[in-house]
């Protein structure tokens, strides 16, 4: 089962590994090319929405959460936020 694969911690490339699909696999569901996906997954900054449209094509939802001393806050989607 695919989700036995996933740990608490992963790179961008294992979960897309771990979800059994390929650079080119994923590529076409993005609508990019391979090479791009590639720049992507090795990129130590990028925007939410980029990281957001990534995690969404492999079936997931990203989840922001920030936590304090005084507890966890699940931040909404930062367009709903003006």
């Amino acid at each position: 089962k695919k989700i036995k694969k996933l740990r608490q911690e992963m790179a961008l490339s294992e979960v897309r590994k771990a979800m059994s699909l390929t650079q080119s696999d994923l590529a076409k569901v993005l609508h990019i090319k391979q090479a791009a996906l590639a720049r992507l997954e090795n990129r130590t900054d990028m925007y939410i929405s980029s990281l957001r449209k990534y995690i969404s094509a492999l079936g997931g939802e990203l989840d922001i959460v920030a936590r304090f001393p005084d507890g966890e806050v699940h931040i909404k989607k930062l367009h709903d936020l003006h």
